[in-house]
């Protein structure tokens, strides 16, 4: 049961990431992000995936890897916004 209740907990919290990607994607802007915030945050998941990974809970470990996948899109898409040329006004 607590498993459950940690995948459930997990998939909203990890879930949360969707719109942002979505809205970044679309809108081809992460400008209000900051690679500060996205490395002190990937480190911090990692670390919870370690800890996860030390303790053998599986809610921990799964919904980890998944915030740090949606990280790395963020940070992917960052990466690849901030490198266009800005348009023409």
């Amino acid at each position: 049961m607590s498993t459950t209740v940690g995948l459930l907990a997990g998939l909203l919290t990890t879930g949360c990431w969707l719109p942002q990607l979505l809205r970044s994607w679309r809108t081809r802007s992460t400008g209000d992000i900051s690679w500060t915030y996205l490395a002190v945050l990937t480190a911090g998941v990692g670390l919870w995936f370690v800890y996860g990974v030390m303790t053998a809970a599986v809610a921990v470990i799964a919904t980890n890897v998944a915030t740090v996948v949606a990280l790395l899109t963020l940070a992917t898409f960052k990466a690849r916004f901030e490198r266009r040329p800005e348009e023409a006004v």
